[in-house]
C-alpha cells in the first residue's frame, strides 16, 4: 500500500538521453540515480546542482552528461525508476498464496514488501518529494493515489467477493490514505529504530480497521462459497460444474482445466 504513479511512460529510454548497453554503463547511471536522491534529501531539488551530484556519485560531471542532459532529466528517471520498483512489488504482493492468508500475516508481508520497497534511495526520495515538492514531477501525477486504492480494493475483493465497489473503494481509500501519512512520517525521520515501529503500527492499524471487512472470520464465513468460485488447484474463479461424483457436485477449472470436488 503505497502511492504509485500512473503506471504508463512516454519515453522509451526510461528518461535517459542515452540508454547504457553494457554493464558499466548501466552501473553508472544507477549510481547517479542515487547519488542524486542523497543530494535531493540534503539540500532540496532546487537546491541542487549536476555537479554536486557528480560528486556524490564519484564521477566527472561529463560522464554524467553522456547520460542526462540537466538535472530535470534526473529527477524524470528517479520517477519512472520509482513506477518500475512499485509495479514490481505490486506484481509481487499480489499473488493468491499472499492474499489468501489468514489477515495478519497477509498485513505483514504486505508492509514488509513495502518497507522494502522504500529501502530503495530512490523509491524513498520520490515518496517524499512528492508531498513536499510536487511541481517538480513530471511522471507521477495524482493518479498515484488512484493507483495504490485500485491495487488494495482488489485485494479486498479476492478476500471477500460479497463487498460491492463502494465499499471497496472507500474502504481501500482510508487504509491508503491513513498509512501514507506514517509512511511519510517515517522515511523523514533518520531514526532506524522509529522507522522500525512505525512500521509495526501500520500493520497493526491495518489490521485493526481492515477485520471486520475481510478478517479471517469473515473469510471462514465465506469458506463454501470460495470453494465453489476459486479453483484450488490455480485459484481461478473461471470454474463450471461438470457432472456429479459419489453425490458430489464436481467442477473443471476453466484456465488450468484440471477438476475438482466441493468439499464438505
Amino acid at each position: 500500500m503505497t502511492d504509485t504513479s500512473h503506471l504508463s511512460t512516454n519515453n522509451s529510454n526510461n528518461g535517459l538521453r542515452r540508454q547504457p548497453s553494457q554493464k558499466r554503463g548501466k552501473d553508472r547511471v544507477e549510481k547517479i540515480l542515487e547519488a542524486a536522491a542523497a543530494v535531493f534529501d540534503e539540500v532540496g531539488y532546487e537546491a541542487a546542482t549536476t555537479h554536486q551530484i557528480a560528486a556524490k556519485a564519484g564521477t566527472a560531471v561529463g560522464s554524467l552528461y553522456q547520460f542526462f542532459p540537466d538535472k530535470a532529466s534526473i529527477f524524470n528517471t528517479m520517477e519512472l525508476r520509482h513506477v518500475e520498483n512499485v509495479k514490481a512489488m505490486y506484481a509481487q504482493s499480489n499473488t493468491p498464496e499472499i492474499v489468501l492468508l489468514p489477515l495478519r500475516q497477509m498485513m505483514h508481508l504486505l508492509v514488509s514488501a513495502t518497507t522494502k520497497l522504500f529501502e530503495h534511495p530512490v523509491s524513498r526520495v520520490m515518496f517524499i518529494q512528492f508531498y513536499t515538492q510536487r511541481q517538480n514531477f513530471q511522471s507521477i501525477d495524482e493518479s498515484m493515489t488512484q493507483e495504490a486504492i485500485n491495487f488494495l480494493a482488489n485485494i479486498l475483493k479476492q478476500r471477500n467477493p460479497l463487498l460491492n465497489d463502494l465499499q471497496l473503494g472507500l474502504i481501500a481509500e482510508v487504509s491508503v490514505h491513513s498509512t501514507n501519512a506514517v509512511i511519510l512520517s517515517a522515511l523523514r525521520n533518520p531514526d532506524l529504530q522509529r522507522r522500525q515501529f512505525l512500521a509495526q503500527e501500520i500493520e497493526d492499524l491495518l489490521v485493526a480497521y481492515l477485520e471486520p471487512y475481510v478478517g479471517d472470520a469473515v473469510g471462514d464465513n465465506l469458506s463454501d462459497v470460495m470453494k465453489v468460485m476459486v479453483c484450488p488447484h490455480c485459484y481461478s474463479k473461471q470454474v463450471s460444474k461438470n457432472g456429479q461424483r459419489r453425490g458430489k457436485q464436481c467442477y473443471l477449472c476453466k484456465d488450468c482445466r484440471k477438476q475438482f470436488v466441493k468439499s464438505g
